[in-house]
């Protein structure tokens, strides 16, 4: 195994990854009920990640400027639980693309896909690779959904796109807009 193979497992180590499905329950007749030490971060509570209207873009200031500084700034890629599209309280940890801050706890963003989205150019911006994706798989970024992430719901910051990665993005959304 080489070193960055070797940093990856022990990081993967550190960092639990547990789901509701993995959650330890509390008993009761005919319940369980997932403890709140094993929900991902933005997967519940005062800081869960919420799937809020595309016109919340519209009046945000969509602008780079990421700051490695453990608050998720536009411009980064950070790490959250993001609710799927049936709205049915499932969904997944994923790599969300910030495009703007949303008050002083809270930032607007775009959800990843490594999975090839070339011809969909209405719902999918291409982003490329980064170190958000342990693989350096290309990514697109889903222009079709947007999501309030509380800073205190992100997992972790996963890197930051450079400029060019931003303005394509921030292009492509201002035209669907």
């Amino acid at each position: 195994m080489n070193l960055a193979g070797l940093l990856r497992s022990v990081l993967s180590a550190l960092t639990p990854r547990t789901t509701v499905s993995d959650a330890k329950t509390t008993s009761g007749p005919g319940r369980q009920r997932p403890s709140t030490a094993s929900v991902s971060p933005g997967q519940g509570g005062r800081d869960k990640t919420v799937e809020v209207p595309l016109s919340a873009l519209v009046r945000a200031r969509i602008r780079f400027a990421p700051r490695r500084d453990g608050s998720p700034d536009p411009g980064e890629v950070v790490w959250t639980w993001v609710p799927y599209e049936e709205n049915d309280g499932r969904g997944k940890d994923r790599p969300v693309v910030i495009v703007a801050r949303d008050g002083a706890d809270a930032a607007l963003g775009v959800y990843l896909t490594s999975k090839p989205h070339d011809a969909d150019k209405q719902h999918f911006a291409y982003v490329g690779p980064g170190a958000w994706d342990s693989q350096g798989r290309p990514s697109w970024a889903r222009l079709d959904r947007a999501f309030r992430v509380y800073d205190s719901g992100m997992r972790r910051e996963a890197a930051a796109l450079d400029s060019a990665q931003f303005d394509a993005i921030a292009k492509a959304l201002k035209a669907r807009l």
